[in-house]
């Protein structure tokens, strides 16, 4: 996957901003990278960066990854991230 420029955001800003499909679906190849931030998250207390997509362009958020179900990425506050609107994650 190719490097995205993506604004950085306070997770708490998520909510402010309409979160929308990416152009192209990653959430297959992004599963496994996904699960491992799950485990980083739960049992390290570790960050991930995650990359995803809105009506105003790429945002960037450095977080803990809750929990991942079959169509969202759940962050702390209940936050849902949908996975067809991942564009990358990395920890």
């Amino acid at each position: 996957m190719e490097a995205v420029a993506a604004q950085l955001i306070e997770k708490e800003r998520i909510r402010d901003f309409k979160v929308v499909n990416s152009p192209e679906n990653h959430a297959n190849e992004l599963r496994y990278k996904l699960q491992s931030a799950v485990r980083l998250g739960n049992e390290f207390k570790s960050k991930s960066v995650i990359v995803f997509m809105t009506t105003d362009g790429p945002k960037r958020v450095e977080t803990t990854v809750w929990s991942l179900t079959e169509d969202y990425i759940q962050l702390k506050n209940g936050i849902m991230i949908p996975l067809k609107s991942l564009l990358d994650i990395d920890y």
